[in-house]
């Protein structure tokens, strides 16, 4: 999806967790000049976006209707899914997790048939998805599954920071026997894909190292020489412009000055401390490899200010700006 076509842009938003603050971020985003220039269908329960107005301090007048085809572009168009009743606020529950799956599944139904030119989801809470009897650990697992999507990444975008995860959600004393070379060089394909996706058709790719030093030649650990630095000969082999591996203490001030357009990296921390550290409040997560666009805020429900009203926008505002910017490539 190009710029000049966002004003024909339809956008889904999902609520996610609905004692979450994502219901409020969402409106506060929608209210935002300049957000208006799409059409937006919201997936949610009515009620629980009545009360966030309320406690929010603007009206909500929603256009209910029953799929993206009816949606009209100035107005507050809401598909009605996961109702929930009454619901306990700002904490994890069974019926939050359902409900935020039951809009999920609606929204990508939506988006696969060409309904929606994209999706910005709010945050769901791993322990209501976990009460419900759901197994994913978050939002990417569920739309790999959703869509029949086997290659997948988690990227970040901050600032001038662009990360690529080759492990997610797992502990720590996982991640080197998770990283393997085929792992690692489909990652670094998907980082490709990423940049495509953004815009870059010769994008710069650095692969950060595992250990200190990126092991200093096997001294202070082996996973660099083992599985890391053959996937990126692999991919050099495959015409990639890579680079790596890298030491982690060196590679995002080098992505940060500009010598590289995204970084490939080993865990979950490794590539989110630098990248929430400047921009904790408008970092943006990105799905890579899926068949739709789907974009999220990089922040979790943030139960602790929940049904406050003073949940900031500014994630949420970025992922719909960056959404409608990025090229699907199917």
């Amino acid at each position: 999806m190009t710029e000049q076509a966002d004003s024909e842009a339809r956008l889904g938003l999902t609520i996610g967790d609905p004692g979450g603050v994502g219901p409020e971020i969402i409106l506060k985003a929608l209210q935002v000049a300049g957000e208006r220039s799409f059409t937006p269908i919201i997936y949610g329960d009515p009620n629980v976006l009545e009360e966030t107005a309320r406690f929010s301090g603007f009206e909500f007048t929603p256009h209910i209707i029953h799929g993206p085809e009816e949606a009209v572009r100035h107005r507050l168009n809401l598909i009605v899914e996961g109702v929930l009743g009454d619901m306990p606020r700002a904490v994890a529950s069974a019926g939050a997790g359902r409900a935020a799956v039951a809009c999920i599944r609606r929204a990508v139904g939506d988006a696969l048939a060409g309904g929606l030119d994209g999706l910005v989801t709010g945050p769901v809470s791993k322990e209501s998805l976990h009460m419900a009897g759901y197994p994913w650990p978050g939002h990417t697992d569920l739309l790999a599954e959703l869509t029949g999507t086997t290659d997948y990444a988690m990227m970040l975008v901050g600032g001038p920071l662009r990360v690529v995860l080759v492990t997610t959600h797992v502990p720590l004393r996982q991640v080197p026997d998770l990283l393997t070379e085929e792992k690692i060089l489909r990652t670094i394909r998907l980082a490709f894909r990423a940049a495509r996706m953004l815009g870059i058709d010769s994008p710069r790719i650095a692969v950060a190292g595992l250990n200190p030093h990126a092991g200093e030649g096997g001294v202070l650990g082996l996973e660099e020489d083992a599985v890391i630095r053959p996937a990126v000969t692999c991919a050099l082999g495959e015409g990639l412009s890579v680079c790596g591996p890298i030491p982690p203490d060196v590679v995002f001030r080098k992505a940060f000055k500009g010598e590289y357009d995204l970084v490939v990296v080993m865990y979950h921390d490794q590539g989110l401390i630098p990248l929430k550290m400047i921009a904790f409040e408008s970092g943006v997560n990105v799905t890579v490899g899926l068949p739709i666009v789907r974009t999220s805020p990089d922040h979790g429900t943030a139960f602790d200010i929940a049904g406050k009203g003073t949940a900031d926008a500014a994630s949420m505002v970025e992922a719909i700006r960056l959404a409608l910017r990025l090229r699907p490539l199917f």
